[in-house]
């Protein structure tokens, strides 16, 4: 359990929510002394900041993914209000 604090930063949302749930199991589960409790808790603070990061990371980008297919012209509505359905005529 004892890693390095420089090492949590590399970890993935996944490997860090996973620590994470892992910190809140041993802290509920009780039995440790103060100083392991403190520390355990300040991991799991870094955890949270780290997942927290992460999903805003993935938020801008949904966001931007978002706006970019707003911003884009629909063709397909544009030529039928242009009436150029691929050669159709009445």
């Amino acid at each position: 359990m004892s890693e390095p604090e420089g090492e949590e930063t590399v970890l993935g949302y996944e490997q860090a929510r996973d620590q994470l749930i892992e910190v809140v199991r041993d802290l509920e589960a009780g039995g440790l002394s103060l100083e392991e409790s403190l520390a355990l808790w300040e991991k799991g603070e870094r955890l949270a900041k780290l997942c927290e990061q992460h999903l805003e990371g993935a938020r801008e980008r949904i966001e931007a993914a978002l706006a970019t297919v707003e911003d884009a012209p629909d063709t397909e509505s544009t030529e039928e209000a242009d009436g150029s359905s691929g050669g159709r005529s009445s």
